[in-house]
C-alpha cells in the first residue's frame, strides 16, 4: 500500500475576529488603555473573562489524501479557505482541529518574494532568499546561473532591488522560488503576477515540476491552467471540502454551483481596508439597460465601479471564462485604451464600463473574474466567478457551428486573375 504524500485529517482552523470597538483600541490614549487593563485584570481577580468576539472557521472537517507524484488543484471563490490550507499544511499556521501528515520535504510559492531585502542586490537576495526558502549554500550556488537566466534581469544583478521595476522583482522572486526541489511542492496563485510572457514561463515552470514526479497542491482562480497543471482537484466551500476528483468533473461541479443567470453585482458594504475596492459589477446592454442574455449579432458592456481611498496605482481588469469549463475566453484592463501596465487613481468613485462588440462571443454562458492588482504590492481586491449570463445564436454566421470561443466578423480581400 503506498503512502501517501499528504494526509489531511478532519483539519479545522478557527480565528476570532475582533469586535469594532476592539478594532479601534490601537488609536486609544495611554490613559484608556491603562484604565482598559485594570478592568480586565479586575473581572480576571473576580473570576470573570474578558469578551470574547465572533468566531470564524476558516476551514471545517477537511479531509483528503494526495498520492505521491500526484498533482492536485485547490479551487473554489474568494475566502473558501483555499490559502489557509496551504498554510496549514506548509506549517505556518498552525491547526485549531485535526492533523496534517507530510511524507517528504516540504517547499512553498505561497507568497512571492517574501524575505526579500530592499537594500540588498538582486544577486544577495537570491541567496538571502533561497535560503529562507531552505536551500543550502551549494544548492543555491548550482543553481545561480539557471536561477538568473529564468529570471531575466542578469543585467541588474548588482543592483539594489529597491530599484528594481514590480515586474523585475516578481521575476527575481518567482525564479528563486521556482529552482526549489522538494518531494512536495505548495503553489498558492503565482500566476497572477507578472506579464503575460511571464505566467506563461510560469506556468510552464510548474508543470516541469509535475511532470518530474513530485507531488504539488496548485491553488489557482485560473480554471485553465487547472485543468491543464492538474489530474485531480479538491473544491472548497466556506471552508468545508464540497467535491473532489478529476479535475475535469470538479471544475464542472464549481462552475455550476452558481450557474444561475445574476447580471449584477454588489458589495454593499466596500470597508475591506484596501485603498481600493470594487463596489459593483454588471453586464448591460450597449444601451445601459441591465441584461442577462444577449443576441450572438449584439454587442454588451460591462461596467465595474469601484471606490479609492488613497492614491493608487492599480490595474482594473475583467477576465471572461466560459461556463462550461471555465477556459479563459479573454482578459482586458482599463488601462489597455492608453497602452499602460496600470493606472495611478486618486481618491474618489470611479465607474468604468468596457464595451465588447457585437459578433465576437459565441452561443453560451459566460462569468466573469473580476480583480484590482495592485502594482506595487498585493492585490487590491478580486471578485471571483461573478455576472453570469447568456449569449445565443442568432442569425447564420453564428449557427454554422464554427470552431473557437470566439467568432468575429473580419475583414477579407478578394481578387481574381
Amino acid at each position: 500500500m503506498t503512502i501517501p504524500a499528504i494526509r489531511v485529517e478532519h483539519l479545522g482552523k478557527r480565528y476570532t475576529l475582533a469586535r469594532h470597538r476592539d478594532a479601534l483600541a490601537r488609536y486609544k490614549t495611554l490613559r484608556e488603555s491603562v484604565s482598559g487593563g485594570v478592568a480586565t485584570l479586575a473581572r480576571r481577580l473576580r473570576g470573570r473573562t474578558p469578551e470574547a468576539g465572533e468566531e470564524f472557521w476558516a476551514l471545517k472537517d477537511v479531509s483528503f489524501a494526495v498520492r505521491p507524484g500526484e498533482v492536485v488543484g485547490i479551487i473554489g471563490r474568494n475566502g473558501a479557505g483555499k490559502s489557509t490550507l496551504l498554510k496549514v499544511v506548509s506549517r505556518i499556521t498552525r491547526p485549531s482541529t485535526g492533523r496534517v501528515v507530510l511524507n517528504g520535504r516540504v517547499g512553498s510559492l505561497l507568497e512571492v518574494g517574501t524575505g526579500f531585502h530592499p537594500e540588498l542586490t538582486g544577486r544577495e537576495n537570491v541567496y538571502l532568499n533561497g535560503s529562507i526558502l531552505g536551500m543550502s549554500r551549494a544548492e543555491i550556488d548550482r543553481k545561480f546561473d539557471e536561477i538568473v537566466a529564468f529570471s531575466e534581469v542578469g543585467r541588474f544583478l548588482d543592483t539594489p532591488v529597491k530599484r528594481y521595476s514590480s515586474g523585475m522583482y516578481v521575476r527575481l522572486a518567482f525564479a528563486v522560488a521556482a529552482h526549489l526541489e522538494p518531494e512536495i511542492l505548495l503553489v498558492d496563485e503565482v500566476l497572477a503576477v507578472g506579464d503575460a510572457a511571464f505566467q506563461k514561463k510560469c506556468m510552464g515552470r510548474i508543470g516541469e515540476i509535475g511532470r518530474s514526479g513530485r507531488t504539488v497542491l496548485f491553488v489557482s482562480h485560473n480554471m485553465n491552467a487547472v485543468a491543464k497543471l492538474t489530474t485531480s482537484a479538491l473544491y472548497l466551500d466556506g471552508g468545508r471540502v464540497a467535491a473532489q476528483g478529476p479535475t475535469s468533473v470538479v471544475i464542472q461541479q464549481y462552475l455550476a454551483a452558481d450557474g444561475r443567470l445574476d447580471p449584477v453585482w454588489a458589495r454593499p458594504d466596500p470597508g475591506n481596508g484596501s485603498d481600493l475596492t470594487i463596489t459593483s459589477v454588471r453586464v448591460c446592454n450597449p444601451d445601459g439597460r441591465t441584461a442577462a442574455r444577449f443576441a450572438a449579432d449584439q454587442g454588451l458592456c460591462v461596467e465595474i465601479g469601484f471606490t479609492v481611498r488613497a492614491e493608487a496605482h492599480s490595474q482594473v481588469s475583467f477576465r471572461l471564462n466560459t461556463n462550461e469549463d471555465g477556459t479563459t475566453v479573454f482578459s482586458t484592463a482599463l488601462s489597455d485604451q492608453d497602452g499602460e501596465r496600470g493606472t495611478v487613481f486618486a481618491p474618489g468613485r470611479y465607474t468604468a464600463r468596457c464595451h465588447v462588440p457585437a459578433h465576437l462571443l459565441v452561443p453560451g454562458s459566460y462569468h466573469l473574474l473580476v480583480a484590482a492588482n495592485n502594482l506595487r504590492g498585493r492585490q487590491f481586491d478580486l471578485i471571483e466567478q461573478v455576472l453570469h449570463f447568456e449569449v445565443s445564436e442568432v442569425g447564420t454566421l453564428v449557427t454554422d457551428h464554427r470552431l473557437g470561443y470566439v467568432a468575429p466578423l473580419l475583414k477579407w480581400d478578394l481578387e481574381t486573375g
